[in-house]
């Protein structure tokens, strides 16, 4: 199976990369094709609600999306995949608003997106630990998962994971890396 990982944290190296990686780490033991994403670092600008690509593209904006950086652009590379995983630090109980800016260029090939009918998952990590947490990233992911025809493969919500260290000693490392074993084409 094709694996695309859309990371959105701004810090590099922090908690919600450390699950990235072990979750890439056993779906590639599995022998999936996984390839990551740094969304929170790559050149794509905020939708703008031109509706110039009819919402069926090609979106009017030249950027990382899109086939203007050589083929490899975002879009390219999730209508190549068989999954997308969504990996995000929980900022104000959302996505951060670096993820968010890709998902919401989605727009310009939802269509293509949801005649694919493909599988998902969600990473997040948060400092808090109470039980409502993730309640509203859960709403929001679910919601993309109804409209975007994506098949929920799972969530990995990490609870208390403040910092690296607090995600190192935590259980969520072992948990993304067996999720990411689990899959198989």
């Amino acid at each position: 199976m094709k694996i695309v990982v859309l990371t959105g944290s701004p810090q590099k190296h922090g908690s919600s990369d450390m699950l990235a990686e072990q979750f890439v780490k056993g779906a590639q033991e599995a022998g999936n094709s996984v390839s990551v994403i740094d969304a929170a670092h790559c050149n794509v600008k905020p939708c703008t609600g031109c509706v110039r690509c009819g919402y069926g593209g090609p979106c009017a904006q030249k950027d990382y999306m899109g086939s203007e950086s050589g083929g490899q652009g975002i879009k390219s590379r999730i209508l190549g995949a068989d999954m997308v995983v969504f990996v995000t630090p929980l900022y104000y109980f959302g996505m951060s608003a670096q993820l968010k800016t890709v998902i919401d260029r989605f727009c310009a090939f939802n269509g293509e997106i949801q005649r694919k009918r493909m599988r998902s998952a969600l990473i997040s990590v948060a400092w808090n630990a109470d039980g409502w947490t993730f309640e509203a990233l859960e709403a929001h992911y679910k919601t993309l998962v109804r409209y975007l025809n994506f098949k929920d493969m799972g969530m990995i919500l990490g609870k208390g994971c403040g910092t690296p260290a607090m995600t190192a000693r935590s259980p969520y490392m072992a948990e993304a890396y067996e999720f990411g074993k689990s899959l198989r084409g």
